[in-house]
Order: C-alpha cells, then sequence, then structure tokens
C-alpha cells in the first residue's frame, strides 16, 4: 500500500495534521468496530483504519524530510510494523466496542488530554495577571514621551483573557467529572 492509499482510507487528504488524523480514526474506528457494525465486511473494515492509522502516525514527522529517509521509513514500516498492527487491530476487533474504547492505544486519538486543559487554564490565569498588572503598572510609571495606556487595549485583552479562561475552565471542570466517573468505573 501507498501513503495515498493509507489516508484514502481515512477519508483524509494528503499532509494531513496529527490531529486531523485522530479525529478521523475515532470516527472511523466507531463506525466499523464489529461490535457495533455488524456488516459482514465490518471486521476488515475495522483492520484497515487501525492499520492506516498506526501507519501515519508513526510516520507523520518523516514524511516531511528528503525523499530517500520517507523511503526508508516505508521500507521499515513494512518489515516491522505493518503485520505487528494488522495483528493489533484484528485483536481489537474480537473485543467488545467498550473495551476497546478504553485501550491505549484508542486514547492516544484524544486531542484533549489532562495536560491540554491544565495548561491552557494556567496560561489563561497568565494572561490575566499580566494584563490587569501591565496596565497598572504602565499608569504608575509612565514612559516619558508616550501617551497613557489605551483603556481600550486593556478592557479587549481583559475580556478575551476572561474568555480564555471560562472556556479553560469548563474545559477543566468537564475533564475532572470525566475522570471521576472512569474512577468510579474501575472501582
Amino acid at each position: 500500500m501507498i501513503i495515498a492509499e493509507y489516508y484514502k482510507i481515512l477519508g483524509l487528504p494528503l499532509n494531513s495534521s496529527v490531529e486531523e488524523i485522530k479525529k478521523a480514526y475515532r470516527k472511523k474506528a466507531r463506525m466499523y468496530h464489529p461490535d457495533i457494525n455488524h456488516s459482514p465486511d465490518a471486521k476488515d473494515l475495522f483492520i484497515r483504519v487501525t492499520e492506516a492509522y498506526d501507519f501515519l502516525l508513526n510516520i507523520h514527522d518523516k514524511t516531511t524530510g528528503d525523499e530517500q529517509a520517507f523511503n526508508q521509513a516505508m521500507e521499515n514500516w513494512k518489515k516491522y510494523r505493518q503485520n505487528r498492527s494488522r495483528q493489533r487491530a484484528y485483536a481489537y476487533s474480537q473485543t467488545s466496542y467498550n473495551r476497546f474504547k478504553n485501550t491505549r492505544f484508542y486514547k492516544t486519538t484524544r486531542i484533549l488530554d489532562g495536560t491540554t486543559i491544565i495548561s491552557s487554564f494556567v496560561v489563561s490565569i497568565l494572561v490575566l495577571i499580566y494584563t490587569i498588572f501591565g496596565y497598572i503598572f504602565r499608569l504608575t510609571h509612565p514612559i516619558p514621551g508616550l501617551d497613557q495606556p489605551s483603556v481600550f487595549s486593556f478592557l479587549l485583552l481583559l475580556i478575551l483573557g476572561m474568555i480564555f479562561f471560562v472556556v479553560s475552565f469548563i474545559y477543566l471542570r468537564a475533564y475532572n467529572q470525566l475522570s471521576k466517573k472512569r474512577r468510579r468505573k474501575t472501582r
């Protein structure tokens, strides 16, 4: 198989981002998992989708280099990973979809994880602090030859910081609630 075929299996254009690959895989995995899709070819389609996802993630960074490096990556893939990927996909197709969703492999498709959410929350707080203290500092320590700081700019940055903070807070709360649910299920 060539790289274009793997992108086609996931329904993506060539050179899609990692996030797009993950999103497409989640959609296709749910669509073709034999536990949900009872058509006779669902298992084979699920295996192909999983193989395409595994392949594209593993060579994603290598495809931007020179052609020789890409060809070497393709050969290495064919030798060492393709068979393993198919075996893993076959094993996943034998499990229920709920068990498959809880595998580490499927969880790699999550775009927003705890680290990202907490980081964005911290950055939003820093933006608010920088905006407020920066404005106060400029008022108390004027720069000779420059006008007073703009109230409009201050309010605009403050509003944007608050929006970023609220959105980050909502995602953080949702993530915490989801984590609590998962912990309760594992008990």
